[in-house]
Parts: structure tokens; sequence; C-alpha cells
């Protein structure tokens, strides 16, 4: 029977989405290489415009990605809503805007 426990990120808590391109994407969070996990990802943006945010899911393939404009000034915005990965696979993320948009969440951790 599988187990279930609530992670936080690899990376840590509360993210700041540095990078603007793929090269400088923010790693997010790096799934272990014997478990599954379940991502739960939130962001906010802080600033006075909508910035466009680019979640680089699982691989490399550019198909995987998750593109989202975020609202600005806005509160908690669901960006992925419990998508799995497996072992050894990665997200991060890179914004249109450096320093804008905040990343919170955690991962429930199947084993």
């Amino acid at each position: 029977m599988a187990t279930f426990s609530k992670q936080i990120f690899s990376e840590g808590v509360s993210l700041l989405v540095t990078g603007t391109t793929t090269t400088f994407a923010k790693t997010i969070h790096t799934v272990p290489s014997s478990v599954k996990d379940e991502i739960w990802i939130y962001g906010t943006n802080n600033d006075t415009s909508a910035i466009n945010l680019t979640i680089e899911f699982g691989n490399d393939e550019e198909k995987n990605n998750i593109k989202q404009s975020i609202p600005a000034t806005s509160g908690l915005t669901i960006l992925v809503p419990g998508l799995v990965l497996t072992a050894s696979q990665t997200v991060k993320a890179f914004a249109a805007t450096t320093e804008k948009i905040t990343l919170h969440g955690y991962v429930n951790r199947i084993s």
C-alpha cells in the first residue's frame, strides 16, 4: 500500500522566481530517485502588471511546460494542481519579469 507524506520543495519555501529564460530557470523541486511526488504550486505576483510565468515540468521537452499569466497584485494562483513526477525529475520556473513572482506549495511524497 502506498504511503503519502507532505514535504516542502527540495529548494525550500517561498521561492522568488529570478530567471527570465529557460537557461536561468529557478529550480523549485527535484524528486528523489526512489519515490513519486505529487506537486502543488501556487504563485503570487507582487507587481502592478500581469506577468507571464513558465513552469518547466518534468523534463526538457517544451511540450511539458505550463504557461500562465499571473494577474497583478494577485493572491495565490494555483499553477500546478497535484501533477505527479517520478524519480529524479525536476520542476523549474522562469518569468517575463525578474523577482516579482513568488512560488509557494508542497509535495505529497508517494512511497
